[in-house]
């Protein structure tokens, strides 16, 4: 039944139940006992459907209790109470209907933002066909004001584009050839060619959609609870009443006994609560995969993180080359960023950016090239063979670092750089000296985290020790370890699990996704590779640590929500099933203030729809211009 139906059916039984107030008045006695029949009938046969659909599935439901109460009063002529709960459960669920709706808007929003159109050009002619009819390849031309029909990236032109739909932030970001588009976003002002990459249900918003869906349609370890309670709650209260009815001789208030033991409100309690925390954090760009994921989030007590492209930025810069040898500064570049146009990791892109930025022709694609496990990369470049990568890189080639370049990397990585050592014909070649930003945020981030409740921060690392340590002290980060294997870190995940801690690990590559899966809470950076994406429980979508921060807070918001109306909707229950036992309360009271407790569960989960993170007042935080360099293994995604 939709709500509309609901409120239709609430609308008329209460235009009844005034009617017959009227009639009553009146002195028509004939007149108010049919009417209240036929609202009792109105409303109770929706919910007698409900019980007996429930029945059919081996579920015993609330809806079987208000039914058998309302069918009891109607037989020994208590048609006033028959009428009155029928209506106030009718009414209930109406307003239970409308409010879970209203928690669901942020969905709604989300899937009417979807585009449902595109101009393509095929054949030299521009055309607009559906957003379905898109594929992979095609040039998409955005122009203003429009919405980006598919994921891709900018091939001619530059535009403003909104990303809020996809990263919570408001303000618009430029693009411009060679930078990445999705779908669902505005472009503000500009316009643009772009080829698309990712189409239909592969493209950025419709992965959101679909996970803001599973996560709603999931269930938290509470509600799984529930759904289990109402399983043995329902026939034991069909059983006391009978009880009740053999003990007392009171059919009246035996059947009291039964309407006012229904646990509306609990059945709602959890549920109400997730869905508007959930649709709050999507709202701000966090996406959630499901309530369980929420309630193990609000109880971690140690958070992990990667480095590069998690506490930094992301966007290194080549700070030195320093060549060695019989090589030039200018080769040992360009032979490098040859090589690394095998590569996708952001290091590797670094050094192809810069040797273009100085005029080197890097359009070659290397041969035979090899991924040397947590070191780096090496293949053939013109007929030289090209390592390049970190320490473990040279022990791989069988190379060794002299007194010299030795203490120059050292002094490189004592500064807040990556000493990354290029390697030709078996011979050390050079060192390329890489830098990173850390976030602006992340310091703030971590002091307000750890007020909230997490104990202790640890950062994993590929990187060097020099290089990590300056980071973790700028940062506040309690222990760090470096020069890590993708295995290594989930091997110290894993321990401090073991060793009793609730473990949360923030990551964005492909090297950090085994340890994300392995955490009690996986959590990516919207800006990270696919795996880890999929491999996290949540999605911070604007790769900002203050969403981080909010989500933090926002589970234990709701776990404290969830908790709050799971009391309000059980001392109901047994403040009126007191009342009942000692003849205060009646049927019709009773379901009245059932209803208000119903209401008030909603209402309090409601204030999670606007719920944002107090923020504490701090002083700013200084950062230096390059603090901290990414990881050496440039090329394995498995080094940061």
């Amino acid at each position: 039944m939709t709500g509309r139906t609901k409120a239709r059916i609430a609308a008329a039984t209460g235009i009844m139940l005034i009617a017959a107030l009227a009639f009553h008045l009146a002195d028509f006695s004939a007149w108010r006992d049919g009417l209240l029949f036929v609202s009792a009938i109105t409303a109770g046969v929706p919910t007698a459907i409900r019980a007996f659909q429930a029945l059919s599935h081996k579920a015993f439901s609330i809806d079987l209790l208000v039914t058998i109460a309302v069918v009891g009063a109607l037989i020994i002529g208590e048609y006033v109470e028959a009428a009155v709960v029928s209506f106030l459960f009718i009414f209930g669920a109406w307003l239970e209907a409308r409010t879970l709706e209203k928690t669901r808007r942020s969905l709604r929003d989300l899937v009417d933002m979807a585009p449902q159109e595109a101009q393509v050009i095929r054949d030299g002619v521009t055309l607009t066909i559906s957003v379905d009819d898109v594929l992979e390849g095609e040039t998409v031309v955005v122009q203003s004001g429009g919405k980006i029909p598919v994921d891709g990236t900018v091939i001619a032109g530059r535009a403003q584009v909104n990303e809020a739909t996809i990263t919570g932030e408001p303000v618009p970001a430029a693009k411009n050839v060679g930078d990445k588009v999705y779908s669902g976003t505005i472009v503000d002002n500009g316009f643009f060619s772009m080829r698309a990459e990712q189409v239909g249900d592969d493209t950025t918003f419709a992965q959101i959609i679909e996970l803001v869906e599973e996560a709603q349609d999931s269930k938290t370890k509470a509600q799984r609870f529930l759904d289990r309670f109402a399983q043995i709650y329902t026939p034991a209260i069909v059983v006391l009443a009978v009880l009740v009815l053999i003990v007392s001789r009171n059919i009246e208030f035996a059947l009291t006994f039964l309407v006012i033991a229904c646990p509306g409100a609990l059945v709602i309690s959890t549920p109400v609560s997730m869905v508007a925390g959930l649709g709050n954090g999507a709202r701000h760009g966090v996406l959630v995969k499901g309530g369980d994921a929420l309630e193990r989030f609000s109880k971690i007590d140690t958070m992990v993180f990667d480095k590069t492209g998690t506490l930094t930025v992301g966007r290194p810069e080549v700070t030195e080359v320093f060549p060695l040898g019989m090589y030039d500064a200018g080769q040992v570049l360009a032979l490098s960023a040859r090589l690394e146009l095998a590569s996708e990791h952001p290091l590797g892109r670094t050094i192809v950016e810069e040797a273009r930025l100085r005029g080197h022709e890097v359009s070659i694609a290397p041969t035979e090239v090899e991924v040397i496990k947590g070191g780096g990369i090496r293949g053939h470049v013109d007929g030289v063979t090209v390592a390049v990568g970190s320490r473990r890189v040279l022990a791989e080639m069988g190379v060794e670092l002299s007194a010299s370049a030795q203490a120059h990397a050292l002094l490189r990585e004592r500064g807040g750089n990556t000493a990354v050592f290029a390697v030709l014909d078996g011979e050390l070649a050079g060192i390329i000296s890489i830098a990173d930003q850390i976030r602006p945020e992340a310091r703030d981030a971590i002091a307000a985290m750890r007020q909230s409740g997490v104990r202790r921060f640890y950062m994993l690392t590929g990187d060097n020790q020099h290089t990590a340590a300056l980071v973790a002290a700028e940062l506040g980060i309690d222990e760090v370890r470096s020069e890590l294997l993708p295995a290594d870190k989930v091997r110290i995940v894993q321990e401090l699990k073991d060793a009793g801690h609730r473990v949360a690990m923030v990551g964005d590559g492909i090297n950090d996704a085994p340890a994300i899966a392995t955490a009690d809470v996986g959590l990516a950076m919207g800006a990270g590779t696919d795996v880890s994406i999929q491999t996290a429980d949540v999605i911070l979508m604007g790769n900002r640590f203050d969403q981080l921060v909010h989500a933090y807070s926002l589970a234990k918001a709701t776990v404290r929500n969830m908790l709050q109306n799971t009391w309000i909707a059980l001392g109901t229950v047994v403040l009126l099933l007191t009342g009942v036992l000692a003849q205060k309360v009646f049927m019709a009271t009773g379901m009245l203030v059932h209803e208000i407790s119903v209401l008030v569960v909603i209402l309090n989960a409601v204030r999670l729809v606007r719920y944002r993170e107090r923020r504490t007042t701090s002083a700013p935080t200084i950062v230096p211009e390059k603090v901290t360099a990414p990881d050496t293994a440039i090329v394995s995604d498995t080094a940061h």
